[in-house]
């Protein structure tokens, strides 16, 4: 498939928002629960609102991929049938839980709704949390079907493509909760950092695992199915036209074998192998600029990897 930047930018950046949010609402729980010490409502606040940065930059290079950009409202509109209508409903119902988090911890106004038996109040930003959270993986799920639901491009059919989009949006979410604690809320960041690392390595053995299978699959149709020849020796010399057309260039990167191998070994060690190396030596702000570069070349690969069955039919450019 050919890669559009406008959706690797939106893939990157909500899923960045996302693992941001929910490493926000992880340490807050710890401190809940007395494993870490309370932190001050404006480290959540503004936690709350880079989070938000980034899901509003990825919704407006979201906007770069539309043919008419003032009938987006439309996309909202087969929400039974289509992941991209649920992603559409589901990311601004998220934005607004986050906003709605963010400010009730930027206000103070952060009333006790409940009390556990164990003597534990739940106060409205917990319900807004896990309100958030909820939400969050749902628009992970919406996300990574997309593609996971295309049965006919094999590279995709997986569960291992929803597995990958969460894990992914976790690791840099929680690489960019702990460099952000750092400076904030250093008690929080030994513990988000380690969550950081452990997200890391279950998105590289996820996004290894994809690679494998990926590598070992097999066209379910061939040239002769494609045009409904069975000779058994067939050979295109040309497309039928002089030139590209819509399908040569929506379907195909036009890319070397050799130029998707290097970007695999490119992203895997921005993505996966620097990171972690950089967790370790405490740099976690330098980690995740080194990561989010990786995740753009990662899905850039994760695009270009998909074979179209059309190109089948179309092997040969005059």
């Amino acid at each position: 498939m050919h890669p559009a930047f406008s959706v690797i930018f939106l893939t990157t950046l909500i899923g960045a928002g996302q693992g941001l949010f929910l490493a926000l609402f992880t340490a807050e729980s710890y401190a809940a629960f007395g494993l870490l010490p309370p932190q001050d409502g404006r480290h959540y606040a503004l936690g709350s609102a880079v989070a938000l940065a980034f899901l509003l930059a990825g919704l407006v290079a979201s906007f770069f991929h539309l043919g008419r950009p003032e009938r987006a409202w439309r996309a909202a509109a087969q929400w039974r049938t289509s992941w991209l209508s649920r992603e559409v409903i589901v990311l601004p119902a998220f934005m607004g839980a986050v906003f709605l988090y963010g400010a009730a911890h930027f206000t103070g106004f952060n009333p006790l709704l409940a009390t556990l038996p164990s003597a534990l109040p739940l106060r409205l930003t917990f319900f807004l949390g896990v309100l958030a959270t909820l939400l969050a993986f749902a628009l992970f799920v919406c996300t990574g079907m997309i593609y996971a639901c295309l049965r006919f491009l094999q590279e995709w059919h997986t569960p291992l493509t929803v597995i990958n989009y969460t894990l992914l949006g976790g690791a840099s979410g929680f690489i960019l909760a702990t460099a952000l604690a750092a400076q904030r809320a250093p008690q929080a960041a030994a513990l988000l950092g380690a969550w950081a690392m452990i997200l890391t390595a279950l998105a590289f053995a996820g996004r290894v695992a994809s690679l494998w299978r990926n590598a070992r699959l097999r066209p379910k149709s061939s040239l002769r199915t494609a045009i409904g020849v069975k000779h058994p020796r067939i050979v295109q010399k040309a497309q039928g036209a002089m030139g590209g057309s819509f399908n040569t260039r929506e379907f195909f990167h036009g890319r070397t074998a050799a130029f998707l191998r290097q970007v695999k070994w490119l992203f895997l060690l921005l993505a996966f192998v620097l990171p972690l190396g950089l967790l370790a030596a405490g740099a976690a702000g330098a980690a995740f600029v080194v990561q989010y570069l990786g995740l753009l070349a990662e899905r850039w690969f994760f695009f270009a990897e998909a074979n179209h069955p059309q190109n089948l039919y179309y092997q040969a450019v005059s």
